[in-house]
């Protein structure tokens, strides 16, 4: 997402990390630089690698409506399963490998990867994850800092709802967010600390930067952040969806969850203080049992329905959607994902038909990018 501001609300755009895999085998492979080589020559710095050689990246400029942001994502996808098709390749959008030796993977060159592998070490082993980032406009640091003190709550019911990582290296976890729980290893992860102030985050940072639990300011990987480079608040907690549909979804949700926030958090409202050992058990939940399961009430400590938390998420967001016509999209997205299973439901129902993992990444693959194959449709 580039960093122009202006017009009448917030935009919104999206980063999308996918999994590059060889069509043979289905396994991940080192090919992100072969699989790029086109899709630079059409997209330019809106596509790019990432940590791992087996992962490659897609940026969306800022957005101001859904139907924008979908045609963006969609584009993205088709002109990188085109370039990695040229390479002999594919991509595949699941949090997690399905097939693969995935540790350790080969990681980027460069002067700052070096810095990165000498400082994190052992935890670039399980790096070959892929999140989607949402980054919605918000200028203000401090305001953007309240809005993420009021997001908190939510995180635990947006892992359900997104997860799509049941898988590791040809291994059922029995998580449905396997990168949720290999993310939070990470000494800068996972949901972000409870803030007062712009000063105190950057105390905070000041504070982390002296111990060297960061490279740097890049590597603040908490499940929100203000951005380092944009004018934005950038949320970062859920596996990347199997399409572009929902990734565009999900952007249109969060978008406004964080405008329901912004009448709170200008009437002064610093937002709920959660304790950490219910936030972390909360996560814990969410990422094993995704929407098949039950979740975490934070407010009471309670187990409840998965889908509940979600239509509850939903009913807040319910207005701001309305405002921008996005309102029946989003709950007929969040209906199927109730009635049809999330991502890790969905992978894990491809395997039982045939008992072959590499049916579940053909079909990933096929699901990932249909407009690369003329399948073109709208939202």
């Amino acid at each position: 997402m580039s960093s122009d501001v202006g017009g009448d609300g917030p935009r919104f755009g999206v980063e999308e990390e996918f999994l590059v895999v060889d069509p043979e085998t289905r396994a991940v492979v080192p090919g992100s630089e072969a699989a790029l080589r086109q899709a630079r020559d059409r997209l330019g710095a809106r596509v790019g690698g990432e940590i791992t050689k087996f992962q490659v990246e897609s940026r969306t400029d800022p957005c101001r409506t859904l139907e924008e942001l979908y045609t963006q994502l969609a584009e993205a996808r088709a002109v990188l399963a085109t370039s990695a098709a040229h390479a002999g390749l594919r991509i595949v959008a699941s949090g997690s490998p399905v097939l693969g030796n995935v540790v350790s993977p080969p990681l980027t060159e460069g002067a700052r990867q070096a810095r990165g592998d000498a400082t994190f070490r052992g935890l670039h082993d399980e790096a070959s994850i892929c999140a989607v980032q949402v980054h919605v406009e918000l200028p203000d640091r401090e305001r953007a800092l309240m809005v993420s003190n009021h997001l908190r709550p939510y995180l635990p019911r947006l892992i359900a709802l997104t997860a799509n990582s049941p898988y590791w290296a040809e291994h059922d976890t029995g998580y449905a967010s396997w990168r949720t729980m290999t993310w939070h290893r990470w000494p800068v992860a996972g949901p972000p600390p409870y803030f007062t102030s712009a000063k105190h985050y950057d105390a905070i940072i000041a504070t982390l930067q002296e111990t060297g639990a960061l490279v740097d300011a890049g590597t603040i990987f908490w499940d929100i952040r203000p951005s380092v480079h944009l004018p934005t608040l950038e949320l970062r907690v859920s596996d990347v969806p199997i399409t572009a549909e929902e990734s565009a979804l999900f952007a249109a949700l969060v978008r406004a969850l964080v405008l329901a926030s912004l009448p709170a958090v200008d009437a002064g409202e610093r937002g709920p203080i959660i304790p950490p050992e219910m936030m972390r058990v909360a996560y814990w939940r969410a990422a094993r049992d995704g929407m098949a399961g039950h979740g975490v009430e934070l407010s009471t400590g309670h187990l409840v329905p998965a889908a509940t938390l979600a239509q509850g998420m939903l009913q807040v967001a319910r207005p701001f959607l309305a405002e921008h016509g996005d309102l029946d999209r989003v709950a007929g997205w969040l209906r199927r994902v109730i009635e049809g299973g999330d991502g890790a439901t969905r992978q894990r129902r491809m395997a039982a038909r045939s008992g072959r993992l590499i049916d579940v990444v053909d079909d990933l693959i096929a699901r990932t990018a249909p407009e690369s194959r003329g399948q073109a449709k709208s939202l």
